[in-house]
């Protein structure tokens, strides 16, 4: 969410090209807001609403205020939007449950809090805080992983619940210059589903970084099989073939200097 507070003492409202260089920033209602007046603002707020509020000094910074900002006894002018919101409520209530008691919650609410979760690291990656993104994709795998079940057909949806975040974190890994982890992740998503193009795709995009040039070939002619006219996969078999065939070459004339160097003693 974007806010920006206004006291008394300034007597003006941001002008619309102040408000567009107004930061964004998140927080987490009940635990990091620290105006109890900006709390009860948010929670009478959907998301996209653009609202403004006017708060009175003990739902503000008090009769002391925060000088040198905020003088004593300040009536406050918060402009607040809600750009997006997630509800982390189930989810910290579900880690608080030990592990057995975590076992007895239905298995749909497992899943709810899964993608809860997987959605913070999914808003982490967008704004390209990886090693967040990674650690919020994680506790996921985790809370599956750490689910008891006795049912095949159960087994199969938790199957299904790893593939997407054995696939974000493979592409998480990418982002953090480490092919072997991205690689490893992508190829326990081809355990999963041995035909997933995504996972073929981030095998072959792992592969190359590796240099390993005839591996990514086949991961992505197998991906290229399924969507011939993917522009990302197409793009990137070209781009594994140019660098193998440069790789051919720099070890010819690397051979050829080689040679030419024995021939002359």
């Amino acid at each position: 969410m974007s806010g920006n507070g206004l006291v008394s003492s300034i007597r003006r409202l941001m002008n619309s090209e102040e408000r567009l260089r107004t930061p964004i920033f998140e927080m987490i209602v009940q635990t990091e807001l620290t105006l109890a007046g900006l709390e009860l603002c948010l929670l009478t707020m959907k998301k996209g609403e653009f609202s403004r509020f006017l708060l009175q000094p003990q739902y503000a910074y008090g009769d002391l205020g925060c000088p040198p900002l905020i003088p004593a006894a300040a009536v406050v002018l918060y402009e607040i939007q809600i750009i997006d919101y997630l509800d982390s409520g189930q989810v910290d209530d579900f880690i608080a449950l030990s592990p057995e008691e975590q076992n007895t919650v239905p298995l749909h609410t497992l899943f709810e809090v899964v993608n809860t979760v997987r959605s913070f690291g999914n808003r982490c990656f967008n704004q390209r805080h990886y090693e967040k993104a990674k650690d919020r994709y994680k506790q996921a795998l985790m809370l599956l992983g750490n689910r008891e079940t006795q049912s095949d057909a159960d087994k199969d949806r938790i199957r299904a619940a790893l593939l997407p975040l054995y696939l974000n974190l493979s592409l998480t890994e990418l982002r953090l210059d480490s092919p072997h982890k991205a690689l490893k992740y992508g190829n326990k998503a081809l355990d999963i589903d041995s035909a997933n193009t995504k996972a073929l795709f981030r095998c072959g995009q792992a592969y190359l970084e590796l240099h390993e040039y005839k591996s990514a070939h086949g991961c992505l002619l197998t991906a290229q099989a399924k969507k011939p006219f993917d522009s990302d996969i197409n793009n990137l078999l070209r781009k594994v073939a140019t660098c193998y065939k440069d790789s051919l070459d720099k070890q010819k004339d690397m051979y050829s200097k080689m040679f030419r160097g024995l021939r002359s003693k």
